[in-house]
């Protein structure tokens, strides 16, 4: 049996938003590629989201340079099928060479000469030059201390669709960053008795003084950091487009109706366990909050803009009995408890990339996605040059640079002197 070979300069690994952006910027350049997805263009949009999501920020915001959602006002927040189609539309329209069910098996370094030899499900490819744009939401994760109860029904957030999934009785949802905040309120909404474990989080507001929180980022220069604040590496941000966008709330998600509870920390039986730390992570949430209203005063007051003052963005609801008076533990049966969804995000999985561009606990190392091991790149992950590399348009700018470096790459590959012709 034959083995089908093809030849390329790049590989893009990933058709999601960020081997999308990567396409375009390689067109540009005229340098040859491949993109392989072993599902459809932005699956993930597709089938790792829930029914009900929609983008985190507005559609003036949270898309690429080339093209605008098409029929949806620049300030609302596009569902998860139209985020897909998007792409799909912007892969056509930039004519990128995608190959859809091909999974890349494994890639490993050419031994005597350059490049790499890449195995898939649809043949190999020899390459120059590989990008892994998988992107950050590969494997989801359930940490060890989850309950080995068969009569929990328990499932990650990327597999929860709507709330018809569920059995009847309550839920616990573990974690409170979006999804966590977001699935929460949707279940009570539908008239569950719902328990939100609530762990250390950032909370901005949705809109400010007439403007969203993503323009404040923007001009405030926030979504240019570098790196991380230092002991921010896990924590999550609580924010939501759903219903035409709202700032989160812990406090007026419990006088709604939500039960909240600190960290989960261990199970027993029946029982489950939390520290004692909802009123502390609480409160740092709402300083985070009120630091970026107090930077937007100060924008506002430096700049003489016109903007109308928001007083009441300022004033919160008294504390609940929840923090006041907090949970440290439940009984399953006792509380009707039937059900965990687990909000607790992913890691990414490299299993495949066989080559020397990861540290000792596995994670890339990189400059900017320029890896370690020359010809190797990563692109789409949380902090890759700024913080707002896993936005949509923020994986488009750090797509941009690295093809920038693989045009250089290339320049000094295919330099000749006279003696070599």
């Amino acid at each position: 049996m034959t083995t089908s070979v093809t030849e390329t300069d790049t590989l893009i690994v990933g058709a999601g938003q960020a081997g999308v952006a990567m396409s375009e910027h390689l067109t540009r350049l005229g340098i040859p590629h491949v993109v392989v997805e072993k599902n459809r263009i932005a699956e993930s949009w597709r089938s790792r989201r829930w029914d009900s999501l929609v983008a985190n920020g507005p559609a003036w915001h949270d898309r690429f340079p080339g093209m605008e959602f098409p029929g949806c006002s620049p300030d609302s927040f596009v569902g998860k099928e139209q985020v897909a189609d998007y792409f799909a539309t912007y892969a056509e329209k930039y004519q990128v060479p995608v190959r859809t069910g091909v999974e890349v098996l494994s890639a490993e370094r050419n031994v005597g000469h350059a490049g790499f030899r890449v195995q898939t499900s649809a043949g190999v490819f020899n390459v120059q030059r590989i990008v892994a744009a998988t992107g950050p939401f590969q494997r989801p994760v359930i940490p060890p201390i989850a309950p080995q109860n068969s009569a929990l029904l328990q499932m990650h957030s990327a597999d929860y669709k709507n709330p018809q999934q569920l059995p009847q009785g309550g839920v616990l949802v573990v974690g409170a960053g979006s999804s966590g905040v977001q699935i929460a309120d949707e279940l009570q909404r539908a008239g569950k008795d719902v328990w939100l474990s609530v762990g250390a989080h950032d909370r901005p507001p949705r809109a400010y003084r007439n403007r969203d929180f993503c323009w404040w980022l923007g001009v405030l220069g926030l979504w240019d950091a570098a790196a991380n604040q230092p002991g921010k590496e896990h924590v999550t941000i609580a924010v939501s487009g759903a219903r035409g966008g709202h700032t989160v709330d812990f406090r007026h998600l419990a006088k709604q109706g939500v039960n909240l509870v600190g960290l989960t920390q261990s199970f027993s039986e029946n029982c489950v366990s939390f520290r004692d730390d909802l009123a502390f992570n609480i409160a740092n949430g709402d300083a985070n909050y009120l630091s970026l209203l107090d930077a937007a005063d100060a924008y506002i007051e430096r700049n003489g803009l016109d903007l109308p003052p928001e007083p009441q963005a300022r004033e919160f609801l008294p504390d609940p009995a929840c923090i006041t008076d907090p949970i440290l533990s439940l009984n399953f049966a006792e509380a009707g408890i039937t059900s965990i969804i687990w909000a607790t995000g992913y890691v990414a999985d490299y299993s495949w990339l066989k080559v020397n561009a990861f540290n000792e606990q596995q994670r890339p190392q990189h400059h900017r996605g320029v890896s370690s091991e020359p010809g190797v790149y990563f692109l789409g992950l949380p902090w890759l040059s700024r913080r707002g590399s896993t936005f949509i348009w923020g994986v488009w700018h750090d797509a941009k640079f690295i093809a920038d470096q693989i045009a250089i790459q290339r320049q000094y590959q295919q330099y000749q002197t006279s003696d070599d012709l």
